[in-house]
């Protein structure tokens, strides 16, 4: 009789913690309101050619906010992002966005070609869309 309870116990502890394991690594749901808004600040400021730096640093941050919130792992945006990359639709196009993200920042007075600019953006938002950020 003192096995089965000790069994029972065992399945009943057990369970719980694999339950709690299983909680605790669900991804969690974004704010897409929150995420929306800061878009659109994104979009407004390519309407300028003196803010197109800027905009690529803000959707690039954006979508490292998204990725922590998302509970995606890694000491770093890049770390986040490899692990996410079975996740994203378009895994070059993001890191494209990403990687000219780092080129503004190391050599602030890059000069940015429009195309190039389209393609980062349109990278990250298809990333924020994928996670969840933003609305399909």
């Amino acid at each position: 009789m003192m096995t089965v309870i000790s069994i029972a116990l065992a399945v009943l502890v057990l369970g719980g913690a694999g339950a709690l394991v299983f909680w605790r690594r669900r991804p969690r749901q974004l704010k897409v309101d929150h995420f929306q808004k800061q878009w659109q600040e994104v979009q407004k400021m390519c309407s300028s050619r003196e803010n197109w730096s800027q905009a690529i640093i803000d959707a690039d941050r954006l979508l490292d906010e998204a990725l922590k919130k998302r509970r995606i792992g890694g000491k770093n945006m890049g770390e986040r992002m490899v692990r996410a990359q079975r996740i994203f639709t378009d895994n070059d196009s993001v890191w494209f966005g990403h990687k000219l993200r780092s080129k503004i920042e190391t050599d602030p007075d890059v000069k940015l070609k429009e195309d190039d600019v389209k393609n980062a953006l349109l990278g990250i938002r298809r990333a924020l869309k994928d996670i969840g950020a933003l609305p399909k």
